[in-house]
């Protein structure tokens, strides 16, 4: 794609950050998103799977939580949440969490061949507890989350070997990962009510074993600049790790994570944000705020996990609300991507698109059933902008 440079002005209006983006369109932007009509047209009836969709694309069931995915011996496992996929040959592997405590968590993975067949499936994490979000590395290994206190990332292989802790990537309660290849770093995410926002720069990229965990230092506002604190303690104990260093910035619930061309999003569940970092430019801003789309109502609410499309779209689920993927375009609009109908008791987790972008893969983590031995993880084919 060719490299553009795009102006976004910050929430308060004083001036614009300039910042380049190869997958973003040319285009003056203002945050943050406000409603519009979306890019597919509006959601048609609900399909056999309860599903609303626009015109054109349609879904399917892949697996089930507690039954075997078809084509397998492989038994799927409760409450699938953080995803992603990685290129495999001429197909692809979608890896998945499972959110369950008491040392019953971890991650396992469906291997689907070029036609979006499922070819086989596996376990790659177990005895882990509330693999929440994650996120997947260049070198092709995919970091479970546990959201407990103290938790840890566990680098996992999604093509073959054997799962591993990485404890100086900090003990705390994490939720989603992203690594920027550009500065061989990793953001994370902490979901709690005053969480902070981190970054783990390895002592050698490629290799998370040892390095520095830092803390976003910044002012309360909602746009400005900030900058990065070494964390004295990355264990977490007997301080937690949020509090060690003066003028973190809290951030109420954090939750998904997505990189792309010298940006990070992430999300924050408890005032229902989206959180956007000019990594060139050292400023943040908002890319959404539901108290601030006018006129409302907002569509979107309990944000919770995040993906992006080669276009430059994001694509946010929600934990609740009106169970919608609502997408958020290069030119700051919002809109409902689609609806599940029935399933209030659940959430949509792990949003991931296939290497061709065609397939957007992701979890009702609870299902009908609103239990976490009810989930079910979809795959929706369909035109995507690319």
């Amino acid at each position: 794609m060719e490299r553009r440079t795009f102006l976004r002005a910050t929430v308060a209006g004083a001036g614009a950050v300039a910042f380049s983006g190869g997958l973003w369109q040319n285009a003056a932007l203002a945050a943050p998103a406000q409603n519009a009509a979306g890019p597919y047209g509006p959601l048609q009836a609900a399909d056999a799977n309860g599903i609303q969709l626009p015109a054109g694309f349609t879904s399917r069931v892949v697996a089930r939580s507690r039954q075997t995915v078809p084509g397998t011996s492989y038994t799927w496992h409760d409450a699938p949440d953080g995803g992603a996929c990685f290129a495999d040959g001429t197909g692809w592997i979608y890896v998945s969490n499972s959110e369950v405590g008491g040392g019953a968590g971890g991650a396992s993975a469906l291997r689907f061949d070029a036609g979006g067949n499922v070819t086989s499936a596996y376990r790659l994490l177990g005895g882990t507890n509330t693999n929440c979000a994650g996120g997947a590395t260049p070198w092709n290994t995919w970091l479970s989350c546990e959201e407990v206190s103290n938790g840890q990332v566990w680098e996992t292989y999604p093509f073959g070997g054997t799962a591993v802790a990485r404890p100086a990537m900090g003990r705390f309660t994490h939720e989603a990962a992203a690594a920027d290849p550009v500065r061989k770093v990793i953001y994370m995410t902490e979901d709690k009510s005053d969480g902070r926002f981190y970054r783990f720069v390895p002592s050698t990229w490629g290799d998370l074993s040892s390095g520095t965990l830092q803390v976003l230092v910044a002012g309360s506002a909602t746009s400005g600049s900030f900058s990065w604190a070494n964390v004295p303690d990355p264990d977490g104990s007997p301080t937690a790790t949020r509090y060690q260093v003066p003028g973190a910035k809290v951030f109420n619930g954090g939750e998904g994570c997505y990189y792309a061309d010298d940006t990070v999003w992430f999300t924050t569940k408890g005032d229902n944000r989206v959180w956007q970092l000019d990594l060139a430019g050292g400023t943040y801003d908002l890319a959404y705020d539901d108290n601030l789309v006018n006129p409302g109502p907002a569509p979107l609410t309990g944000v919770d996990n995040v993906t992006g499309s080669s276009f430059g779209d994001l694509y946010v689920a929600e934990d609740g609300g009106n169970m919608e993927i609502c997408v958020i375009t290069p030119d700051d609009t919002i809109s409902v991507f689609l609806r599940i109908n029935g399933q209030s008791g659940s959430e949509i987790t792990g949003p991931a698109f296939n290497p061709a972008g065609d397939r957007l893969y992701f979890s009702s983590q609870r299902g009908t059933s609103g239990s976490s031995s009810g989930g079910i993880t979809y795959c929706v084919t369909g035109p995507f902008r690319t």
